[in-house]
């Protein structure tokens, strides 16, 4: 996919996130609710954040789309993770794994793959992530397995199917240093599937969106903290111009 029509589709998925307000479920870390919520506001987006298992399932049914992040997990997350996943599955809603260091943990990274197996939509998460979570399989060959999409986070974000792969270079090196922008980033993923036609075109655009907010952002901050607030103010200013000027494809 060239550039140009990369910037194109991701303005008009915007365009169509913001008419519609499509309802993201976030099961997410503890320290990324409040960013997450925040990024998914600015482009147009509506979030939902509960974790109990008496009512998650409920939320999910409401929603149309669930992001699944194993930032902060316990014995009750787990369970309500589950609930979750069949409770997305029941509705055909897209839904995104975020397996978030899982390389630091064989529990925390078995768990992750028993809930792979569940069949993601996407799967999202550094180099190091992903190659635990694909046991060292290409990643190619992992995604044509799992029959899911993989993104794979780094200087230059990848995303693949097995047959097709986009790089995607936008963004800027203070996105490391803001807690949560990769959480954030898989949320504003799952609103990109609501409204996309296909789930590789979803994934790409919804990672050149946040990796142009953050080179906007970084134009009007002086470290962390400022580029944090500036960050959501580029997502709620974006549009199909910026879009246009900015994104790159590999």
């Amino acid at each position: 996919m060239a550039a140009a029509a990369l910037a194109w589709n991701a303005a008009a998925l915007l365009d169509k996130i913001r008419a519609r307000h499509p309802r993201i479920h976030c099961v997410t870390n503890g320290v990324a609710q409040g960013f997450t919520a925040n990024a998914l506001l600015a482009i147009g987006a509506i979030p939902s954040m509960t974790t109990s298992r008496e009512e998650i399932g409920s939320f999910v049914q409401g929603a149309d789309a669930l992001l699944v992040n194993l930032g902060t997990l316990d014995d009750d997350r787990r369970q309500a993770i589950r609930l979750a996943i069949a409770a997305a599955k029941a509705k055909a809603l897209p839904w995104v794994l975020d397996p978030v260091f899982i390389e630091r943990s064989p529990s925390r990274a078995a768990f992750a793959r028993e809930i792979a197996a569940a069949g993601p939509t996407v799967v999202r998460g550094n180099e190091t992530e992903i190659a635990a979570l694909s046991q060292g399989q290409p990643v190619d060959a992992y995604a044509r397995d799992l029959k899911a999409i993989v993104a794979a986070t780094a200087e230059t974000d990848h995303v693949m199917d097995g047959t097709r792969v986009v790089g995607t270079p936008n963004g800027h090196p203070l996105m490391a240093k803001v807690t949560a922008m990769g959480c954030a980033g898989a949320a504003l993923i799952a609103a990109f599937l609501v409204v996309a036609d296909n789930p590789f075109d979803g994934c790409a655009c919804g990672l050149v969106a946040a990796g142009v907010a953050g080179e906007i952002a970084a134009e009007h901050a002086d470290g962390p903290g400022s580029f944090a607030s500036a960050y959501i103010d580029a997502l709620y200013g974006l549009d199909s111009g910026k879009l246009a000027t900015r994104a790159r494809v590999l």
